[in-house]
């Protein structure tokens, strides 16, 4: 049974991975995922790149949904990584091409150097293997596929907590640009910009209302309240600061391959105090025109 007070399930997934970056499908076939569960409103929003949107595009005109142009933005805020999503902007603008293109070389160098870096732990042909995975850019999921594959660790957990996380022998750091930037460029694209999946940072109390306080203050416009994995009270939560805050409230799934708890349009209810972005008049149109 539901939580009481809240916004009846929707049909709208603004957050969800494809093979153009860390997810395992095509952005055709994520959309026919969609589809299938019933979404009426996707956003495709790999990390750091738009490549998969016109694929995508064509999809969701042959399932009869309604695509928005989406992208994941890797961000640094006090040296720990933040997810900046962007929604209904212009995925040709100069500016979001110019910042994409910054990123897409920063995601190169950092893949090569954990390739070099899982070599002398003796991980022969990392980055050739990573890479064989990748349908776009090769990620550190790519890397922990790979690590998987050829028996190296059980699962990509395990992959991250020996090799690939913070302190272990492959992990290197990123230099993503900053959220204010990640924030003025969506909007000059003409899009709005959300901060993804604030309770999956591991950040406290103090730290995560000071990150939304500063990420408002940077001219953010919403918050990913809804979001699989959640307990009602996190939700509940979350939605009051985020009102607190003036900001509005998205909801995405953050899907990267079926499975049994994260999956396209699962559990993304909102609570009635939120106000959902995609309803608020000065985006609704924002919305309306990415998806021609």
């Amino acid at each position: 049974m539901q939580p009481e007070n809240l916004t009846p399930p929707c049909s709208i997934d603004l957050h969800c991975h494809s093979n153009r970056s860390d997810g395992v499908l095509t952005p055709t076939d994520v959309v026919a995922r969609a589809a299938e569960n019933g979404i009426q409103l996707l956003a495709l929003t790999d990390h750091d790149t738009v490549d998969g949107l016109d694929e995508a595009r064509l999809a969701a005109q042959q399932h009869k949904i309604t695509l928005i142009n989406g992208v994941e933005i890797s961000t640094l805020w006090q040296n720990r990584g933040i997810h900046i999503v962007g929604l209904g902007f212009d995925h040709q603008h100069p500016a979001m091409t110019a910042l994409l293109a910054q990123q897409a070389e920063l995601r190169q160098k950092r893949a090569e150097e954990i390739g070099a870096k899982l070599e002398k732990c003796g991980i022969e042909q990392a980055y050739a293997g990573a890479k064989s995975l990748a349908g776009g850019e090769v990620t550190r999921a790519h890397y922990a596929r790979y690590l998987v594959q050829i028996g190296q660790v059980k699962n990509e957990t395990q992959a991250f907590k020996r090799y690939l996380g913070q302190g272990k022998p492959g992990y290197v750091s990123a230099q993503w640009c900053d959220i204010e930037t990640a924030n003025r460029v969506i909007h000059q694209a003409g899009g709005v910009s959300v901060c993804a999946h604030p309770l999956r940072y591991p950040l406290t109390r103090k730290w995560l209302l000071r990150l939304l306080s500063d990420f408002q203050q940077w001219g953010g416009d919403a918050v990913e309240v809804a979001h699989s994995g959640q307990s009602p009270d996190q939700r509940h939560n979350l939605a009051k600061w985020v009102d607190e805050l003036g900001l509005l409230a998205s909801a995405g799934s953050d899907f990267h391959y079926p499975c049994g708890w994260i999956e396209l349009g699962k559990n993304l209810w909102l609570p009635t105090i939120a106000k959902p972005v995609w309803q608020a008049p000065d985006f609704a149109l924002l919305f309306m025109q990415s998806a021609v």
